[in-house]
């Protein structure tokens, strides 16, 4: 086991890091989406009338 204890083969600090970024990224891209959407519906809606 102390051979695969020296490895360091994973970087967990920098991986969880890079994860959460990959998150908030995500996030950010449905809020910009949904905004949009709704951005739409309400020209749309004005138009109309």
């Amino acid at each position: 086991m102390t051979l695969f204890d020296s490895l360091a083969l994973v970087n967990w600090g920098m991986g969880t890091f890079l994860i959460g970024i990959f998150a908030v990224v995500c996030i950010a891209l449905v809020l910009i989406v949904l905004n949009m959407m709704n951005n739409d519906k309400k020209k749309e809606d004005i138009e109309e009338k």
